[in-house]
């Protein structure tokens, strides 16, 4: 996963594994997020606004925010 200097406060390096549109899902397969105790993985986010599914495709790399959001970990942004 590509790593850069100059990246936002708590955003992570991830690609995107499979997009869900109609579920309003990624799957994304992740570094470490530090800010949930999770360690890397591939797994299924919830985004937080349909829209963030218009920036991404399968196999494209990003960077990300996810928090927990009403008990599920969700995708707050994407850069």
């Amino acid at each position: 996963m590509p790593r850069s200097r100059a990246r936002c406060f708590r955003c992570f390096a991830a690609v995107v594994a499979e997009v869900y549109a109609k579920q309003k899902k990624l799957t994304i397969k992740h570094e470490p997020l530090t800010n949930l105790d999770m360690p890397a993985m591939t797994m299924v986010f919830v985004v937080a606004e349909q829209g963030m599914l218009d920036k991404v495709k399968t196999g494209q790399a990003i960077e990300f925010t996810a928090d927990r959001v009403n008990g599920r970990i969700t995708v707050t942004g994407i850069k």
